[in-house]
């Protein structure tokens, strides 16, 4: 049996209200419990419009079939109009993921800032930003947040630093291909990362995959012995894609994949866990910088 992590990344306004609820359910469908990271600030993702000017990032957007994958409400969010407080109004949705026997971190209080100021924000900065997260998700669930990722895998040396104050029990904000302790500046190892290893829907579907083949795609790329963690996004698998998440949660045990939180791939003592380091670097179909382990 492969023990898979299944997190489910909700970045937006209408990616919490519209893909969570039919995410949840599908879930329960299938048994499956998994880890839910919200961003809870204002839904300003509409600004990333600006990297249009980066051909990269014009590419992914034509390549992925933006404007009909998240729609154009995700697409203008936090321009034409202030950005909505999405934990403000949808509290209840992540109370109810956490009843349902989920895991549920903070992705970012604003994503769009996180993955547009992470690389040159001041410590200070990075540890408020955070803190207003943790707090406002702390509020909304009325309990302590233990876990993290950061928003677009936007993390490095300075952030890994920054979540160190926060006593998080794991961080998500790497791409990679084991669990480790990132070593900090004064040669202690911080808080156990658990790293993505499988790509994501928009950073493959195109020229290559095929949008209906991307399911079988992704089962294709387990394999015993591995760590394997898979994320889904609300506004992708919860809402246009809510039908393929769901033949994909059906076919996972025929593959022998077992799903679980990204907490229960954790072993017993995370002091046994080897160090490691992580740093930025880039990943084939997303623009940008990215945190890697290295």
């Amino acid at each position: 049996m492969i023990d898979a992590g299944l997190r489910i990344d909700v970045d937006t306004w209408r990616g919490t209200r519209e893909g969570v609820p039919p995410i949840l359910d599908a879930l329960d469908a299938a048994g499956v419990r998994a880890t839910f990271f919200f961003s809870v600030g204002p839904d300003n993702m509409g600004r990333h419009l600006w990297r249009l000017v980066r051909p990269r990032f014009l590419w992914k957007m034509v390549r992925s079939r933006a404007a009909s994958l998240y729609g154009w409400d995700i697409l203008l969010a936090g321009t034409a109009w202030p950005g909505r407080r999405i934990g403000a109004a949808f509290g209840h949705l992540m109370r109810e993921a956490r009843a349902r026997g989920h895991e549920v971190g903070l992705h970012a209080w604003d994503h769009h800032a996180w993955q547009r100021n992470a690389g040159r924000w001041t410590g200070r900065q990075l540890a408020a930003e955070i803190d207003r997260g943790v707090k406002t998700l702390q509020d909304i669930l009325g309990a302590p947040v233990e876990c993290s990722a950061a928003a677009g895998w936007r993390a490095d040396e300075a952030v890994v630093e920054a979540k160190e104050a926060f006593g998080f029990r794991f961080n998500s904000d790497c791409r990679g291909r084991s669990l480790f302790r990132p070593r900090l500046a004064d040669g202690r190892l911080g808080t156990p990362q658990i790293p993505v290893d499988l790509p994501t829907y928009d950073e493959v579907v195109g020229p290559d995959v095929a949008a209906g083949a991307f399911t079988d795609y992704i089962l294709e790329r387990f394999h015993p012995g591995a760590l394997h963690v898979y994320t889904v996004h609300a506004e992708v698998e919860g809402i246009v894609m809510a039908e393929e998440f769901r033949r994909l949660l059906a076919a996972a045990p025929g593959h022998d994949i077992r799903f679980m939180p990204l907490g229960s791939l954790l072993p017993a003592k995370a002091d046994t866990l080897p160090a490691g380091l992580l740093r930025r670097g880039e990943l084939p179909g997303r623009e940008g910088w990215v945190g890697v382990q290295a």
